[in-house]
């Protein structure tokens, strides 16, 4: 197995939303990627065993939102229990009927006595404080469930659309399977805690993401700092409003059995992060680690683009070919996320089974392409022959013969 270790950290570039040039298509053009002796044992891989933040949270994720691109990942991508961060998917499918005309703002729905008893005002749980079998309007319910996360009013909404609570669980775990939720299953509209209402913290990153991009006209709802029902005022209680300049969303959290947990979202000079964090003991945790993670993600989290689809990465020894050797191409690109201190301990190897034997044909899979840093899942691509090479004909393979080559 041939490999070759090239270190990038002296040729790192900033590429924040993937305006600089690729960072392993400069280390090639510097000949960083040739290849080293066929007995050489590869470089050990680093793989995501550190945590550049010392999350305080169990699980946690922060996404680049202009580019999708995953910065940081604490465990998360294991189901855990998502609270009233669940009720997201319960915002998106309301947001969609309304675009798409099968529900208006104007619509009223009624206040049945499951939705009053369940997330009325004799609960301990958030609450609109809606009035047994009252009449409301679906954007009062809208604004009841966003800004004061009403249990009450999130079951009115899907009585409204589905009939049922649970027909309209169903019809989230459905959309959310639609969406690329992978890790989501819904058995309420509210978040209450039972076993088959999981999210992980890379679904709710996901799905605050697609709110923010698809539904502009409802998203300024996030960042209403009050709102009135029934003479009784209640304030957002999201804690990055009041201590991130920019932020703008978008969901917390909290039961005894998951924790306080914050989906948030801001933007800074162009540009837009999501964090998720779920897990923390106190409210008072969750508005300190909540702050300091958005001030990380904008400060010390890049989007990086590695390596471009097609870029050429190395060479490949061929043996009998009309030609020594071969370019080694990706045919796919690669992205991630990248704390700052990982920038010194930026490696990447090129490892393929060598020489090749000729004839090589373009295209021909014949290694891969592996991308490590600290604190960052290690990152592999295949590599291919970027070029055609004929086998030499016999007097040539002779010649190699005698010369033992």
């Amino acid at each position: 197995m041939r490999s070759t270790t090239a270190s990038l950290s002296r040729l790192w570039i900033a590429a924040r939303r993937w305006t600089a040039p690729p960072l392993l298509a400069a280390a090639c053009a510097a000949n960083v990627c040739a290849q080293s002796p066929v007995d050489e044992a590869p470089a050990p891989e680093q793989g995501a065993v550190q945590d550049p933040l010392n999350l305080r949270a169990p699980y946690g994720y922060i996404m680049d939102a202009d580019t999708g691109v995953e910065l940081y990942c604490k465990q998360c991508n294991a189901p855990l229990i998502p609270a009233s961060m669940s009720k997201l998917m319960v915002y998106f499918i309301v947001f969609e009927r309304i675009q798409d005309g099968r529900l208006s703002l104007d619509d009223e729905f009624t206040v049945s006595e499951h939705a009053w008893r369940t997330g009325g005002a004799g609960t301990d749980g958030s609450t609109m404080f809606l009035d047994l079998g009252s009449r409301v309007r679906v954007e009062d319910l809208i604004r009841g469930a966003v800004v004061q996360s009403g249990n009450d009013a999130c079951i009115v909404l899907a009585e409204g659309i589905a009939g049922t609570e649970a027909a309209f669980a169903d019809m989230m775990t459905a959309r959310g399977k639609e969406l690329g939720l992978t890790q989501s299953t819904f058995a309420n509209a509210t978040g209450l805690d039972h076993p088959e209402q999981r999210m992980s913290a890379a679904d709710i990153g996901l799905l605050s993401t697609l709110i923010i991009e698809r539904f502009p006209e409802f998203y300024p709802i996030f960042s209403e700092p009050e709102f009135t029902w029934n003479g009784i005022r209640q304030f957002n209680r999201n804690p990055l409003m009041r201590e991130i300049p920019g932020a703008d969303g978008v969901k917390t959290g909290h039961l005894s059995a998951s924790g306080y947990g914050l989906a948030g979202s801001a933007e800074r000079d162009g540009e837009r992060r999501v964090i998720v964090l779920q897990g923390m003991e106190s409210e008072a945790v969750r508005r300190q680690e909540g702050a300091r993670v958005m001030r990380a993600a904008f400060n010390d989290f890049e989007a990086v683009q590695f390596v471009e689809a097609g870029a050429q990465v190395g060479a490949a020894d061929v043996w009998l070919g009309v030609s020594d050797t071969v370019p080694l191409v990706v045919n796919e690109g690669v992205s991630a996320g990248l704390h700052v201190s990982s920038k010194g301990s930026l490696s990447a190897i090129v490892e393929y089974t060598g020489p090749l034997e000729a004839p090589v044909a373009e295209g021909d899979v014949v290694g891969e392409l592996v991308i490590t840093a600290d604190g960052m899942a290690t990152q592999r691509l295949p590599v291919a022959a970027g070029a055609s090479v004929a086998r030499q004909g016999l007097i040539g393979r002779a010649i190699a013969g005698l010369r033992g080559d």
